[in-house]
């Protein structure tokens, strides 16, 4: 499974507010999307935990009755970052310190002659001027490469299920909140090491080559809820081939979370709580889902359709 489309799943709704879709010929779909919701519930309260796909067309909504149940009962809607930060002019800038290059090397110096070959073609053939990658390090040179090819795709993050609540949320009046700070997402991807980030670019670049499948499967997964689909697509393969890697932008993030989502259950008071967050971090026996059912909490998958027989 590619290394950087995990990473993409986990921060990339961050990190495109102001991107724009350059193409939208996407297949119309016919049915909403079967949700990735699960209710976890104590004595007196409940968390929905949905599982968000950060870039969406126009013909993902409207969402499931189920989703928008969740919503109308949770008193708070929480994100991986809080609509404050995630919108804040402050954001990209982070964003930008945190790529800029301070090691006095090129990013030529980085790659090997192949790889540099194969980037010039794609900025070539994509009217991105190769100087405009120099001050940077290779993993935002990578994350740019997917994003310029997932809006190409008519996926659109303004359309991401992050943005569609953090706007229903402000509409209704409903308190929101993040689970980290923008720093320690940014930090995710600059803590990358030297041969993750070459590792980056070959592969998104590798994508890049492949066109569109591989996106518009992971996307037919999410709209068909399919879990277990998800799971060996997104992590399995990525938990063998980066155990490292995969330890710090999931499982050690996970761990941070569930004590965040334990004091929402553990309050006393009936209020709920909707929590929307990467589709990564809530699949396999490492997701938020089976970490708080380990700690006792009822656990329910919230899905009308599946229950129905018609998945």
């Amino acid at each position: 499974m590619p290394l950087r489309r995990s990473l993409k799943v986990l921060v990339v709704a961050a990190l495109l507010g102001s991107a724009t879709v350059l193409a939208a010929d996407a297949p119309k779909a016919t049915d909403a999307p079967v949700p990735l919701l699960w209710k976890v519930s104590d004595k007196d309260n409940a968390v929905y935990l949905l599982g968000s796909f950060h870039l969406l067309r126009p013909s993902d909504y409207p969402l499931s009755g189920d989703v928008d149940a969740a919503f109308a009962d949770a008193e708070r809607v929480m994100f991986e970052l809080s609509p404050d930060e995630m919108r804040s002019p402050a954001m990209p800038q982070l964003m930008m310190q945190a790529a800029m290059r301070t090691d006095g090397k090129s990013l030529q110096q980085d790659l090997d002659a192949a790889t540099w070959t194969r980037l010039n073609a794609w900025a070539g053939k994509n009217g991105v001027p190769l100087t405009s990658f120099s001050s940077f390090e290779p993993w935002f040179v990578g994350l740019t490469i997917s994003i310029v090819e997932m809006t190409k795709q008519g996926l659109d993050p303004k359309l991401g299920l992050d943005n569609h609540f953090m706007d229903k949320a402000l509409a209704a009046g409903k308190p929101t909140d993040g689970l980290e700070r923008a720093q320690e997402q940014i930090a995710v991807l600059d803590g990358m090491d030297q041969v993750e980030q070459r590792q980056f670019i070959v592969e998104a670049l590798e994508e890049a080559e492949k066109g569109a499948a591989e996106t518009q499967r992971l996307h037919d997964a999410w709209r068909r809820g399919d879990a277990q689909g998800l799971w060996k697509s997104m992590a399995s393969d990525m938990r063998k081939q980066y155990p490292r890697l995969y330890q710090r932008i999931n499982v050690d993030r996970n761990d941070a979370w569930v004590p965040k989502i334990r004091q929402l259950l553990d309050q006393s008071g009936d209020d709920d709580t909707l929590v929307v967050v990467g589709a990564l971090h809530l699949l396999g026996k490492d997701g938020v889902v089976e970490k708080l059912r380990a700690h006792g909490y009822t656990v329910e998958r919230v899905c009308s359709a599946c229950a129905a027989g018609s998945r």
